[in-house]
């Protein structure tokens, strides 16, 4: 009997240990919840799945149906093939561009997207994106304070991008999230941002929510039309001044709020780098963190 409980309380521990391609898959739905800012909590609720199923397929030991599997990818607003690998072929010029990329180093593969970026994407000049400065980063980084003391330096106009998103959707920023879907914001993201670079007569200073990074489309857009700056500070600083700020909505029924935090930002890093400049707001006060980014702004914005 003794002999028998153990063999079954083997067979049970083995058939938890994550296999390893399930392994990768849940690394992979781990990063891309965590590159789109989306806790396991809200991941769940979105794809209409237990958030003990999901922290299952995440950590490889849960199998998923490729209906489930697509619930996921809806919620994450990303086609199924971002999660799994696609069988289609891609056409010839893609492979061999693809091909050509993966032999590039890391300089000369940034070199490539400048390049192709500047080719077939909307394209501004230096001076007219001077015009337009967008501060990136997660919340808590200092975007909006430090956005409004850089307005007002310039004479710019100051706008939250949400604030725009809010305008062209008629509801707020918590609803959408609610009622409508991750493609449905991602839309009004899109088009709120084209509206203020279309718009834009004047100089305006644009805070833009932490997530934009996470859409090509959008962030191309972005980098392509606005000088843009990445505010970071670390995930410390990001957590306590959010919840200084009196929202303790991060910490709200999320044990694992500080891991997520830091896996957003290992994951938006590398995006958040492409930046035109970098301002470290860490352990600065608002004035200190301000002449840095005004210091990092070239001239020919400050005349």
């Amino acid at each position: 009997m003794i002999v028998s409980t153990t063999r079954r309380s083997k067979r049970r521990a083995a058939a938890r240990l994550p296999d390893p391609l399930l392994g990768r898959l849940g690394e992979r739905i781990r990063n891309l919840r965590a590159a789109r800012g989306m806790s396991r909590k809200a991941l769940a609720q979105h794809a209409g799945v237990s958030e003990r199923f999901l922290a299952d397929l995440e950590t490889g030991v849960g199998n998923a149906s490729i209906l489930l599997l697509n619930k996921i990818a809806d919620a994450l607003a990303l086609p199924l093939t971002d999660i799994i690998t696609s069988n289609r072929q891609p056409n010839a010029d893609l492979t061999l561009s693809l091909q050509l990329l993966s032999k590039l180093s890391a300089d000369d593969l940034e070199d490539a997207r400048k390049l192709l970026q500047a080719r077939f994407s909307a394209h501004s000049t230096q001076a007219q994106r001077l015009a337009r400065i967008a501060l990136v980063g997660l919340r808590g980084a200092g975007k909006s304070s430090l956005g409004q003391l850089l307005a007002e330096q310039l004479r710019y106009q100051f706008i939250e991008l949400d604030q725009k998103i809010e305008e062209l959707s008629g509801m707020g920023i918590a609803q959408i999230h609610v009622i409508l879907d991750q493609s449905t914001y991602r839309r009004y993201e899109f088009e709120a941002l084209q509206a203020l670079v279309n718009d834009s007569a004047t100089g305006l200073v644009i805070a833009t929510p932490g997530s934009i990074v996470s859409e090509a489309e959008t962030f191309t857009y972005l980098l392509s039309t606005c000088f843009t700056i990445w505010v970071r500070a670390s995930p410390e600083e990001h957590m306590a001044r959010v919840i200084s700020q009196g929202d303790l909505r991060p910490m709200t029924g999320n044990r694992e709020a500080m891991n997520d935090l830091r896996r957003i930002l290992v994951n938006r890093e590398p995006l958040y780098a492409k930046a035109d400049v970098t301002v470290d707001t860490s352990t600065k006060s608002v004035d200190a963190a301000f002449t840095v980014l005004r210091q990092a702004i070239p001239l020919t914005a400050q005349d």
